[in-house]
């Protein structure tokens, strides 16, 4: 099947225990208790609260949160012998309208600016991305039509001008573009990771560039912010210029491994540490503090 593309109306298990994957969507439930949030208000500044894992103003609880236009998505580690991770899309009112089960540990988690596609990441082996004993499992989910994209492994990759295959890829850290289909990733093999360009429709994708982790796409379509890997092995945060393919350091000289969000045009806001800081995306100034305690930052 293309894509491995799962309607949602259905109910399925693949792959048994170890890459098991249960999808099914039913009737919007309510989050616990009341929220004051509307996720339809533009220009909200959410973060998860480290202490609780709620997002402050709600009585929403994740491990990983985003949102955009209406339309939030929050992973949740489910405690037991086998890791596993229910990602819940959310209405304007943070109500769960959607949740699919995954095999694995909150990684990542990213909304489109027009609210319609989303993506997830999750650790299936490892916790973090600072060893190469990890593996990951990147979907889609088009909120639109209803179709759960169980992995993105499978997308045609071209690298250096030709078609790649290997059996140690692993994607993560989504980013989409105006249009929904056009998407930006992180992928691994061979222990170097790149920088890729992918097509949701055409069900294509391409290498870029190496030594890009975590790519976030500016409102304007212009700009890549991602991590980079230093020589002393710290992440730092980098902007891309898309056509130019300018790479430009960040004014945040600290290790940064979190995947950027656009705070606006001008500004990306990342966590750090156990709090939450934005940096120009031109290379300008320095950090500033927007919240203690926190991770997870989205603007609606």
């Amino acid at each position: 099947m293309r894509r491995g593309v799962i309607l949602l109306v259905a109910m399925l298990v693949l792959g048994g225990g170890a890459t098991g994957y249960i999808l099914w969507s039913g009737r919007p439930a309510p989050a616990a208790g009341r929220s004051t949030l509307d996720l339809a208000k533009p220009g909200q500044f959410l973060v998860r609260d480290r202490a609780t894992g709620l997002i402050r103003g709600s009585s929403t609880r994740c491990d990983r949160f985003h949102a955009a236009h209406g339309t939030g998505v929050c992973l949740v580690a489910q405690p037991g012998a086998t890791a596993t991770t229910y990602a819940l899309v959310l209405d304007h009112a943070m109500r769960q309208t959607r949740r699919v089960r995954l095999a694995g540990i909150p990684s990542r988690a990213r909304v489109s600016a027009s609210g319609r596609m989303i993506s997830w990441t999750v650790f299936v082996t490892g916790d973090s991305y600072t060893g190469a004993a990890f593996s990951t499992r990147t979907g889609l989910l088009d909120t639109r039509t209803g179709n759960v994209t169980v992995t993105i492994e499978d997308i045609p990759l071209i690298k250096d001008g030709r078609r790649y295959h290997s059996a140690d890829v692993n994607y993560w850290g989504v980013t989409f573009a105006a249009d929904d289909s056009r998407f930006y990733a992180t992928v691994a093999t061979k222990g170097k990771t790149y920088l890729v360009e992918g097509d949701y429709t055409r069900w294509q994708a391409k290498v870029l560039r190496e030594n890009a982790e975590c790519p976030s796409l500016s409102p304007d379509g212009r700009r890549l912010v991602y991590k980079k890997r230093m020589p002393s092995g710290a992440w730092r945060l980098h902007a891309l210029d898309l056509a130019t393919d300018r790479e430009t350091p960040l004014a945040e000289t600290a290790d940064v491994d979190d995947q950027a969000a656009w705070l606006d045009g001008r500004s990306v806001m990342y966590a750090k540490g156990r709090d939450v800081w934005a940096v120009p995306a031109d290379g300008s100034g320095t950090p500033r503090l927007l919240a203690t305690e926190a991770s997870s930052p989205a603007i609606t």
